[in-house]
């Protein structure tokens, strides 16, 4: 089974935290891990904008990786929310186990 960190940018720790909250509530993620103080610089419709942010990383398989997205759409403030699957190459096998003991089966 694969295994996915998902990187998600938020808002601030709050929204990750509400967000991170809901994901680990309906069994879309093992975990979540928020990172708050993120300052980015990117471009949106023609103009670099600067913000603080918070990082948002979760932890879910490949079964969840499609409903986690549409819900982190459903909660996100953000007209276009970054959400990035990063695939897992390998690591520990009791954790991987634990994530997918621990997320809803399709």
């Amino acid at each position: 089974m694969k295994h996915y960190f998902v990187y998600i940018t938020c808002s601030d720790a709050e929204q990750a935290k509400r967000m991170a909250l809901a994901l680990v509530e309906e069994g879309l993620a093992a975990c979540a891990n928020i990172i708050p103080g993120m300052r980015s610089v990117y471009r949106w419709k023609g103009a670099v904008e600067q913000a603080e942010e918070a990082v948002l990383i979760a932890k879910t398989t490949e079964d969840m990786a499609g409903p986690l997205t549409d819900r982190v759409r459903d909660l996100h403030s953000y007209e276009c929310p970054c959400i990035e699957m990063l695939p897992v190459a390998d690591g520990n096998p009791d954790f991987l186990r634990w994530i997918e003991d621990s997320v809803n089966k399709s």
